[in-house]
């Protein structure tokens, strides 16, 4: 099969995939600003709040095994229009539900549509890589932070020009709808998938494999706990980053926060030069010294005086942790005998729990020695990631 007989260019499929990169970030961080609306509107406190948060990542935890079958019997194109299209009209809910029942669902079902496009988006981005033989997961990553920053920065301005909250949850979700029917017709169907992934040597997958093949994979298993890894490394600088400079760095409360978005800049930065950097140093060098560069931002952090200091760590961590998750994802969705509709739903499940389940962890340590030491748990976990990835790559040179 040569790329010229596929209906829709590869160049075509890429740029329709970087909009749907800019919905996951855009649908996941409108919700980051109504998050006051919401507690004021429905008179709860900081610990029934934390608990309808965790219902998030509880729906997209939910999803996340299940998505192999879904994907294999539908296409990652109907999945991914399908998710965006409920995600779309659930962003408004988080604005109407008015009990604690009804914001819990809704939170669940906001996390499953999440789960589903995020896993169906990879997986098709995946599969155009496949055509151009070179890397782009990483920009198209950072897309998706582009896309969160979006959604932080423009909701919050919709509302402060005088928009209801609703009304200015009601035009994003607009938005995503008008993206989501433009870009579809430009996404491969799923009979378009087996023939590429049959073209490239995916037998298995054109074949019809398991639906559980990847959990059952040591590779697909090995990177997905390296992903945890990475993933707990986000979660630690969005749950503790602003804790941590206010209470270690006596940083002022109003400007705490700032430590969060200086590593999101910073990874978003990295991530969309991050093809180029793969392509040029080999995946190697970008996730060994990539990983060591977070140990040595972290390490900075912790031990700087000020937390101008730590700011500056944080940002050398979001330039190191920046590629690491897009690598492994591609890594995982060209294992021969497992294609990406079974891998990827793994290597997403295992990331998710490091990134939800990683900080709360961290929290116990933190309770009892510090939030220091916990960052120098999540030091330890990086170096591990690096000095076990260059272990495997090693290793798999011998064979």
């Amino acid at each position: 099969m040569e790329i010229k007989s596929l209906p829709i260019r590869p160049d075509t499929a890429r740029n329709a995939v970087r909009f749907i990169f800019f919905v996951c970030g855009l649908g996941l961080a409108s919700w980051a600003p109504v998050v006051p609306y919401v507690k004021q509107r429905l008179g709860i406190d900081d610990g029934v709040l934390g608990l309808l948060m965790l219902l998030i990542g509880g729906g997209a935890l939910f999803i996340m095994p299940f998505s192999t079958i879904l994907l294999n019997k539908f296409g990652t194109r109907k999945i991914i229009f399908l998710s965006g299209i409920t995600l779309a009209l659930i962003l408004p809910m988080l604005l109407i539900a008015n009990s604690i029942i009804t914001m819990g669902i809704t939170l669940f079902f906001f996390g499953m549509c999440m789960g589903g496009i995020e896993v169906s988006a990879n997986a098709h981005s995946i599969l155009i890589q496949k055509l151009f033989d070179r890397p782009i997961l990483s920009g198209l990553h950072g897309i998706f932070s582009v896309g969160g920053l979006t959604g932080s920065l423009g909701l919050g301005l919709l509302i402060k020009l005088g928009f209801q909250a609703t009304y200015a949850m009601l035009l994003i979700s607009l938005l995503i709808v008008v993206i989501m029917f433009v870009m579809y017709r430009r996404l491969y169907a799923h009979d378009d998938e087996i023939r590429i992934n049959s073209h490239h040597d995916d037998k298995k997958m054109a074949a019809g494999q398991s639906k559980w093949a990847g959990w059952f994979n040591l590779h697909v298993l090995f990177l997905g706990m390296l992903c945890f890894c990475a993933y707990l490394s986000e979660g630690s600088m969005l749950d503790w980053s602003a804790v941590f400079l206010h209470e270690e760095k006596n940083a002022p409360l109003e400007i705490a926060g700032i430590g969060y978005a200086a590593f999101s800049i910073a990874m978003a930065t990295m991530r969309l030069f991050g093809d180029v950097l793969v392509a040029r140093l080999d995946h190697r060098v970008v996730v060994v010294g990539g990983g060591l560069l977070a140990v040595f931002g972290l390490l900075v952090a912790v031990l700087s005086p000020s937390y101008w200091g730590a700011l500056a760590g944080f940002i050398l961590l979001g330039f190191g942790a920046a590629n690491i998750v897009p690598i492994l994802f591609s890594h995982a969705g060209n294992l021969k005998g497992v294609g990406a509709s079974a891998s990827i739903p793994v290597m997403s499940t295992l990331g998710h729990s490091g990134q939800l389940l990683g900080p709360a962890l961290l929290g116990g340590v933190a309770q009892f020695y510090g939030i220091s030491v916990s960052l120098i748990v999540v030091a330890f976990l990086m170096l591990s990631l690096s000095v076990s990835y260059w272990t495997y790559w090693k290793f798999q040179a011998r064979r």
